[in-house]
């Protein structure tokens, strides 16, 4: 997982943790008094509290019973089912093929009304073609999941492309120049999608920028990362998927688009870029 990525899971576990120990305190027990109560390892008490390992549901239930704090646990229970949340590894998400995995985010989609993008890897779903999305997810497949649905995969994403064309909808969409010649499925795949990128840039609720490989950078590129309305934000890591949901996570990478687009270009720059990648093809 990336430094960032990990450090908000940290967080969120030691939020958790430094709330159970609260209870411990205000209860006047020790750590090895706790666990006898729960009829643990005396060492159990001591790793969770100091967020070394994550408790179970049960876990929770059992430290409230112990602390009198029983009216508190749905509450950590419900923060418990957050930090789980928070991160998913691809084989979890990706278990039972790629088409579901692309299913599942449909939702999310569908109820948002202004996308941010950034992409350091790839070039983002929504905008790729069909055989540049055929490229990626079988590359992904290949790698990591044994079920091949990749066709099935790739119609989910295509389909997905129609909010591009829906009313009350915007998309600012950001991506550093590398991606436009990193080479995804060939020169005639890349070809196609670059001249998709086009396309796109011209229309009138899409921003499109790129993040010249040339600029003096002051903010260094990062993992990809969408953010729905001011809702909600997930991180491609190498690791896994991950979702932030506080406010204070989403405003911070909120806070890095603004600074990316900054240093991007856009408009017929942007265009000169693309097609600066495109000639390069043939």
């Amino acid at each position: 997982m990336s430094g960032s990525g990990l450090s908000s899971v940290r967080a969120a576990r030691k939020v958790l943790a430094d709330r159970l120990g609260e209870l411990r305190r205000d209860a006047q027990l020790t750590g090895q008094q706790l666990a006898h109560a729960c009829g643990w390892h005396p060492s159990k008490a001591s790793r969770i509290e100091n967020a070394r390992t994550v408790p179970s549901t049960d876990d929770i239930r059992a430290w409230c019973a112990a602390t009198g704090a029983e009216d508190q646990a749905d509450d950590l229970v419900e923060s418990l089912r957050t930090v789980e949340g928070m991160f998913v590894e691809w084989r979890r998400l990706e278990r039972t093929g790629l088409r579901r995995a692309q299913e599942s985010v449909l939702p999310l989609f569908q109820q948002t009304r202004r996308f941010r993008s950034y992409s350091s890897w790839l070039v983002p779903g929504l905008v790729q073609t069909r055989a540049y999305t055929a490229e990626v997810l079988r590359a992904v497949q290949r790698r990591r999941v044994p079920v091949d649905d990749v066709e099935g995969a790739v119609r989910v994403r295509m389909d997905r492309q129609r909010i591009l064309h829906e009313r009350g909808r915007t998309f600012a969409l950001l991506m550093e120049e590398s991606v436009l010649r990193n080479g995804m499925g060939g020169p005639v795949v890349m070809a196609e999608q670059l001249d998709r990128l086009l396309d796109v840039g011209g229309m009138p609720h899409v921003s499109l920028g790129v993040l010249p490989m040339t600029a003096d950078r002051s903010c260094m590129p990062v993992e990809g990362f969408w953010i729905y309305d001011a809702a909600q934000v997930n991180v491609e890591l190498v690791s896994g998927y991950l979702t932030l949901t506080r406010s204070g996570e989403v405003a911070m990478y909120a806070s890095r688009f603004a600074e990316l687009a900054s240093m991007a270009v856009h408009g017929a720059a942007a265009h000169r870029l693309i097609s600066g990648a495109r000639d390069m093809l043939g």
